[in-house]
């Protein structure tokens, strides 16, 4: 699997860091992010139209406002890789 490092929360401690990746080749995101806590969890498995809520394979996670323009470029770059 190669990922492309896209970028770091620019507000790091480089201690707890979300972070984004591409992955170009499977056509997906890789996000690193804040775990969401069970109050978050609920909320969403409340406002989602999926039957039986948040799987124990999936997570729920918090990326910061300030990581926008990186997932922007990861989204470009995996639909880039599409296009090819």
């Amino acid at each position: 699997m190669a990922l492309r490092f896209v970028g770091i929360d620019p507000n790091t401690d480089l201690e707890h860091c979300p972070t984004v990746w591409a992955d170009e080749a499977a056509g997906e995101l890789v996000l690193q992010g804040w775990k969401a806590g069970p109050e978050l969890r609920t909320a969403c498995e409340g406002n989602s139209p999926a039957k039986g809520g948040i799987p124990d394979s999936e997570e729920v996670i918090r990326i910061p406002a300030s990581m926008m323009p990186m997932i922007r470029e990861a989204c470009d770059a995996v639909e880039r890789s599409a296009v090819q």
